[in-house]
C-alpha cells in the first residue's frame, strides 16, 4: 500500500527529471552547427568556384569568399536531390534561413544543375541563363558549392551564394 501512495511522487518527479532541457539556446545552436556535414572540396569544386571568380573579377566584380557554413547547407541539398534523383530547389527556404541566423546572410541565393560533367561546362551554362547568370554576377561576398554524383554517375550540383 505504502508503494501505491508513493508511485504519483515518483513518476511526477521521474517526468520533470527527464523533460526538456532548459539549457542555453546557444550552446545547442554552436553544438547543432559544428555536427553539420563539411565534406572534402573535390576538384571539381575548386573548379567551379574559381571560375566563377574569374568570371567576376573579368566584369570588373569582386570575387566571393567560400564558406564552410554555406558548404554544408550546398552539400546537405545536393545529397537530398541524389536520393530523390532530382533537380530541385526543395526546402530553398530553411538553408536561407539557416544561413540568415548562423552565417549572417542577409540576402541568400543559389543556382543548381543536373548531369555536367565538367567544371565548364556547368560554369558556362549558369552563365547562359540570365537567372543563374544574375546570381553569379550578383552583390553577394560569400559563397561555396557542392558536387555529388548519384549511382549511375550523374553529377548534382548546388551552388549557394550570400551577402553578408
Amino acid at each position: 500500500m505504502k508503494l501505491l501512495t508513493k508511485l504519483p511522487l515518483l513518476v511526477f518527479l521521474a517526468v520533470f527529471s527527464f523533460s526538456c532541457s532548459t539549457d542555453n539556446i546557444d550552446e545547442n545552436a554552436e553544438a547543432m552547427i559544428q555536427a553539420l556535414v563539411v565534406p572534402e572540396t573535390k576538384s571539381i569544386e575548386i573548379e567551379i568556384l574559381a571560375l566563377i571568380n574569374n568570371h567576376r573579377l573579368s566584369i570588373g566584380l569582386n570575387p566571393m569568399e567560400n564558406m564552410d557554413l554555406i558548404k554544408s547547407q550546398a552539400y546537405s541539398h545536393t545529397e537530398h536531390m541524389v536520393i530523390e534523383n532530382e533537380v530541385s530547389h526543395d526546402n530553398f527556404f530553411e538553408r536561407s534561413n539557416f544561413l540568415k541566423a548562423n552565417a549572417g546572410a542577409k540576402v541568400v541565393s543559389e543556382n543548381v544543375a543536373f548531369g555536367y560533367t565538367k567544371a565548364a561546362s556547368v560554369v558556362d551554362a549558369w552563365l547562359k541563363s540570365a537567372s543563374h547568370r544574375e546570381n553569379i554576377e550578383g552583390d553577394f561576398s560569400n559563397f561555396d558549392v557542392s558536387a555529388e554524383q548519384n549511382a549511375e554517375g550523374n553529377w548534382f550540383y548546388t551552388n549557394i551564394f550570400i551577402k553578408k
